[in-house]
């Protein structure tokens, strides 16, 4: 159990304008891919603005958060994760501890991944904990729009993925085919105010580093996100208006020898009587990817920190660290 401390201003971490990447000018992106090394060597964590996705399309994602939970609890339960063994769907409150020994987390969550129908390659592989989405039949937009949400993510996740490339010295496309079908988790998340009788250290997230590649989250103007970073020291992540922040998943530091952090973060639900919604898509590689030291981080050490292994081994490894059981 990480005992809840107060977290210090939030100075540390960096806002990264994404004008120049988009840039025909190799130098001006390589410029850019250079603050996003230095965020990732310290913190692991950074905004980003002008990246491309336009504000009404962030906000109306996090009004479709509000109408989805609002929707009526046994509406919600006929999409229970529990019916799913690639646990996609409905995650009712108080179903997930995220950092062991603490008391289970103060939110309402939906997730989504790869949509693998009968013909998809992933089902005729029969890979583990993939499958078809549960999406509900009460809210017929509710599919459509969040899927096209999902896509247009995923192109700012490949975006950035270019850019971590260029900021370790490989070739640009370096996860370009990795990516072409990443194998994604959307979710969307519901955090209620901090109820008085909440048990000690119980928060609506508690700390934990994410898996994967890259996380890509959008926030309200709530605010409640902390992250730990390169000193210890936990910082407030509060929203800045038209950004995501972007942090990285365990992946980094098995590519980066350690170079690039996989920190610690929290959410403290608010004080006030305020709800907060937050949307985070994790844009991991495809699921046979191998994840292994890159080429210019293994030039200079001579070595590998840690073994290859593929996306799907790392992710089930990841699920058994932190939950002591077996994946599905």
């Amino acid at each position: 159990m990480i005992i809840y401390g107060p977290p210090h201003a939030a100075t540390e971490i960096p806002l990264i304008d994404l004008t120049d990447s988009f840039s025909d000018d190799l130098e001006k992106r390589k410029a850019v891919a250079w603050e996003i090394h230095k965020a990732c060597v310290d913190t692991g964590f950074f905004y980003i603005k002008n990246h491309g996705i336009p504000q009404e399309v962030m906000d109306a994602q996090l009004k479709l958060a509000q109408v989805f939970f609002d929707l009526p609890l046994e509406e919600k339960k006929k999409l229970d994760s529990v019916h799913q063994h690639s646990t996609r769907g409905y995650e009712p409150m108080a179903a997930q501890t995220l950092d062991e020994g603490s008391p289970p987390d103060l939110t309402e969550g939906f997730m989504s991944s790869v949509e693998a129908d009968p013909e998809h390659r992933y089902t005729k592989l029969e890979v583990p904990g993939t499958g078809p989405n549960q999406w509900s039949e009460s809210f017929p937009d509710f599919r459509p729009k969040y899927e096209a949400y999902v896509e247009k993510v995923l192109a700012l996740g490949r975006h950035l993925a270019r850019l971590v490339a260029l900021s370790l010295e490989l070739p640009e496309d370096y996860f370009d085919k990795a990516l072409e079908e990443p194998l994604h988790y959307c979710r969307i998340l519901k955090y209620p105010p901090m109820p008085k009788d909440a048990a000690a250290n119980q928060l609506g997230a508690g700390a934990h580093t994410d898996w994967g590649l890259l996380t890509l989250l959008l926030q309200d103007d709530i605010g409640g996100l902390e992250v730990r970073n390169a000193d210890g020291q936990w910082i407030s992540a509060p929203p800045i208006p038209g950004t995501y922040i972007i942090n990285l998943g365990e992946m980094l530091p098995v590519i980066t020898n350690d170079r690039y952090k996989a920190n610690f973060h929290r959410v403290l639900n608010n004080q006030t009587n305020k709800t907060r919604y937050s949307c985070p898509t994790f844009c991991d590689p495809e699921y046979f990817y191998k994840v292994e030291c890159a080429p210019t981080i293994l030039e200079h050490d001579g070595y590998a920190k840690y073994p290859a292994m593929t996306t799907g081994e790392h992710l089930r490894a990841q699920f058994e660290k932190t939950f002591g059981i077996a994946a599905k």
